[in-house]
This record gives structure tokens, sequence and C-alpha cells, in this order.
């Protein structure tokens, strides 16, 4: 297998990574904060490195076999996570190698869980590099569903393939010009977030953080208390809102730009998980008013807030929801698997795959009692190939074999029940905050020990990367000329 062309798109992704540095240098500089030169001296290594990987291999071929697609895309989330992690091992906090890389991967896998305790008076530039991590996995993680997955045919992803080339004849002729007119939209976005959460009360840091980590559906917050620190019902509307958002398909709000304002609501995920948004929260809302005695605003913030945080895989939270009950525990605990729609910043399985294994039993049904009619599995308004429904049920069945996997790995570090499923469920899920007096809302994930730690950031890139794309590595016949 010929690595230069790999070298040289890790080397180019190296290079932003390294100019990002200097977005908290010069906050901590501005602030006479001499973490600065921390964030000076691994912005120059990276981009020494990230230049060195481009001149180097300037040479190669610009196109991409698919075995070198997978290869590429398992070592961009492993080489990024690694120079990401520089920052918090030299800075005041003197993080352990474990401890930063696992910050950097939950950073830019927009997973959300954090090993840092303290943050209210940490160093400015940590937390805004933090927020930077964020908010580029997360645009990071746009293309990459838009442009390698469908090739891939990960998990029935390539059920988009269809749709991004329709969408990109119709609406911009290449995938790097979506993409650029995505990045565009997604910096966009972002500002009106930031500029929101200012209008609410927010400090102009409190709003440039929370904006990049909202808008990625990473969770990220300023304060060990989350979004519970500012006890403002306009911030949790608008970080719900913002959250919606993240979680919706970033090709389809093009669509809505381009004079098709339409286009958004006649998505079949789209209106399954605004759909599911809707009874999820007015569940939740009722419940908290019949067993809790929530009047009947306070109940629609929390129940709403933390719901979409939840579902969307963002992991803010605004109450430690933990402490709601059992029913409330095992609520968050499942919807921490279902996650938002394909091509935006969320994670988890993804609703259009519950959609697809719908659609196929409701056929099977169909044929059980009309055995000689034809019926045809349908997704927004098309056929739904054998192929994509195969891949579906094969993610679905190595998402619970891992999920399961990764549970009895944690119990054997030492963890409790609670700490090890959800432990493992908030990983592969990506979603950030477990259940339990341990990981859960209120605590961090700094007491584990080392190895669960790394079996965590395990669980973080098989999630992100769909599975597949990992375990297709560890197979011989991947590796055969």
């Amino acid at each position: 297998m010929d690595l230069r062309p790999i070298l040289l798109v890790i080397g180019l992704l190296l290079i932003p990574l390294g100019l990002g540095m200097l977005v908290p240098a010069l906050v901590d500089a501005s602030l006479s904060h001499p973490e600065w030169q921390v964030f000076l001296t691994t912005s120059a290594l990276t981009l020494f490195v990230g230049a060195g990987l481009f001149l180097s291999n300037r040479g190669a071929s610009e196109e991409l076999n698919v075995k070198q697609a997978f290869l590429l895309t398992v070592l961009v989330w492993l080489v990024l996570p690694g120079f990401a992690s520089l920052p918090f091992v030299f800075s005041e906090l003197d993080m352990r190698f474990t401890d930063a890389f696992f910050e950097s991967m939950s950073g830019l896998t927009t997973t959300g869980s954090t090993v840092i305790s303290g943050l209210d008076t940490a160093p400015p530039g940590i937390l805004m590099w933090r927020a930077l991590l964020q908010w580029l996995g997360g645009i990071g993680i746009i293309v990459m569903a838009i442009a390698v997955l469908p090739m891939l045919k990960i998990g029935g992803m390539q059920l988009f393939r269809m749709e991004s080339s329709d969408t990109s004849d119709k609406i911009l002729p290449r995938v790097t010009q979506i993409s650029g007119a995505i990045t565009a939209l997604y910096f966009t976005l972002s500002i009106a977030c930031f500029l929101a959460l200012v209008f609410a009360g927010m400090t102009t840091f409190e709003a440039a953080a929370h904006a990049m980590t909202t808008i990625s559906t990473g969770g990220f917050s300023t304060s060990d208390q989350s979004l519970a620190y500012f006890d403002s019902g306009l911030i949790d509307a608008i970080e719900v809102v913002f959250m919606i958002i993240g979680s919706l398909p970033f090709v389809l709000y093009l669509q809505v730009m381009r004079g098709r304002p339409l286009k958004l609501w006649q998505d079949d995920q789209v209106r399954f998980f605004l759909s599911l948004v809707f009874i999820l929260i007015l569940f939740l809302a009722v419940w908290l008013m019949l067993a809790k005695d929530f009047a009947f605003l306070q109940a629609l913030r929390y129940a709403s807030f933390n719901t979409v945080s939840i579902l969307t895989g963002t992991g803010y939270s605004n109450a430690a929801f933990d402490s709601w009950g059992p029913v409330a525990l095992v609520f968050f605990f499942i919807i921490m698997f279902i996650g938002g729609c394909a091509g935006s910043t969320t994670c988890g399985i993804k609703v259009f795959r519950f959609q697809v294994l719908f659609a196929g039993v409701a056929t099977q049904m169909k044929k059980l009692s009309q055995p000689h009619a034809v019926y045809k599995p349908k997704f927004n308004g098309r056929p739904i190939p054998e192929t994509v429904t195969d891949s579906v049920m094969g993610f679905l069945f190595l998402f619970a074999v891992t999920f399961v996997g990764l549970a009895l790995a944690l119990t054997l570090t030492g963890l409790d029940f609670l700490t090890a499923l959800s432990g493992a469920a908030t990983s592969i899920a990506n979603v950030g905050p477990g259940l339990g007096d341990v990981i859960g809302p209120s605590g961090t994930f700094g007491s584990l020990p080392d190895s669960a730690k790394w079996i965590l950031t395990l669980g973080m890139l098989l999630g992100r990367l769909e599975l597949l794309t990992v375990f297709i590595l560890f197979t011989p016949t991947f590796w055969r000329a």
C-alpha cells in the first residue's frame, strides 16, 4: 500500500490544527497568562511536522483507493488527538499523557467526557482549546459523513451517496465545494449562537466557548457545573435550539439557502427526529410533574434541555438528572444510544438506521399477511437497496456486541456495574457524561484507572468512526494485495 497520499493528507490536516493552537495562545497572551508560551511552542511543533509531511509527500497521487481511505480515516483520528494532547501535557495542569490523550480524543470526537476538574479556575487558553477541538471535530465529522463514509459503505451510509451526489449536482458541482459551503454555514451558525448567548447574559469568552461546543454537539463547558452554572432559562432555550440545529443534516441547510425551504421538513429523517424529540420531551416533562412535583415551566425547561442534550450526544446538563430516580436513569440510558441525523455533528446509532430497521420489519409483517404481494421498504420515497438493509443490520449487531465488550472490559478494571455500563454507552455513543456518582453529570472521568480510560478512549474512536472503519483494519483480507 502506498502510504504517501495518506501522509500527505495527515500533514495537510495537522497544519490547521497547529494554526488553531494560536487561538488559545492569543487568549492567554491577551490576559497575560504564561500558558501562551505552551500553545505557541506546541503550535510550532505541530506546524513543523504537518508541513514536513506535506512537502515530503507532495508528489504523491491525489487519488485514494478504498483501502487507503479506510487507513487514512483511522490514522487521522489517532494522529490528530496525539498532537492535540500536547498543550494539556505541558500546561500548568501537568496532565499525564493518558489523561491528555483522553481529553483530546473526547474533544475531537465531540464526546464531551472530561478528566479535568476545577474548570472554573482552569487557564483560559485550555478552556478555549477544549472548545476549539470540539468545533474542529464537528466540521470534520460532517465532511466525513458526506464524503468518506458513503464511499466506504459503512453501516448503511451508502444510502446517502445517491443523495449527496444528487445534491451536489443540484447545488454545487463538487464535494470539495459542498465541504467549503458547509464550513461557511457551520461558521455562520456558530456566530449566531455566540451572539444569542451574549445577549442572554454570558461573557464574550463564555459565549465563544459554548457556541463552539453547542453547534458541534460536543458539550465541553467552562464550568464544572456545566450549564447549571448559569441557571438561566433563556440560555437553556438558546442551547436547545442550536443543539437541534447541529443535529440536522447540514446538506439540507444548503438546499434551504438555495431557495428550497421545504426540503428540510420533507426529509423523512428530519421529521422522524423532530417528532422523536417532541415525544421524549413530553414524556419526561409529564413524568417530572407527576412523580417529582415539578411546576409546568420548570418540568418543560429541564426535560427539554437534558433530553435534547443526551439524545444529540452533546452532553451538557443543567441539573443532576441522575438523582431523579430509576425511571430517569433508564430513560437517559436508552436515549443516549439514538443520536441525531446522518450528515450532522451528532453521534450514536443515528435515527436513519432505526427508520431502515422499522421499514424492514414493517415490510416483513406485510409479506407474512400477504405472501404473494410485493412490498419494498422505502426511505425518503425511494426503495431501500438490500445492501443498505444488510449494512444497517450488520452495524446494529456489531454496535451491540462492541457495547457489551466495552462494558465487560470496564468491569474487569474494577468499576461498579452502573459506571461500567454507562461508561461503555457514553463512549461508544460519544455522549459525554455517564450515570452515577463517579462519571455522572456532576462527576468526571479523572478518578478512573488508566486502563479504563484507554478502553473508553477506544470506545470514543470506534463510535465516531462507525465501528467497521476500525475493525476492518484487523481483518487479514484487508492487507492482502
